[in-house]
C-alpha cells in the first residue's frame, strides 16, 4: 500500500501536500486524544479505588483554568466530611 502510495506521489506531484496535511492532521489527532486520555487527574478513570473524587477536593483547590471574581485562598468548606 505504501508503496503504491509512493508511486501516486510520482505520478501526480499535486498530492503531496495533501498527503503532507492528513499526516499532520492524523498525528496531531491521536496526541490531542491521548493528551485527553492522560490529561487533568481530575478525570476519573478507576471507580474502584477512588469512587468520588470530588470529595477529596480541598476547597481552597482552583479547580477552574481562570476564576475572575473568586479569591481560592480565603474559601471555607461548606457542608459536612463524608
Amino acid at each position: 500500500m505504501i508503496k503504491t502510495m509512493f508511486e501516486h506521489l510520482k505520478k501526480h506531484p499535486g498530492l503531496i501536500p495533501q498527503f503532507v496535511f492528513l499526516t499532520v492532521g492524523l498525528t496531531g489527532a491521536a496526541f490531542y486524544l491521548i493528551r485527553l486520555a492522560r490529561g487533568p487527574h481530575v478525570t476519573l478513570w478507576d471507580k474502584r479505588n477512588n469512587p468520588e473524587p470530588w470529595s477529596k477536593l480541598d476547597p481552597t483547590y482552583q479547580y477552574k483554568f481562570v476564576a475572575v471574581n473568586t479569591d481560592y485562598k480565603n474559601l471555607k468548606k461548606e457542608g459536612p466530611d463524608f
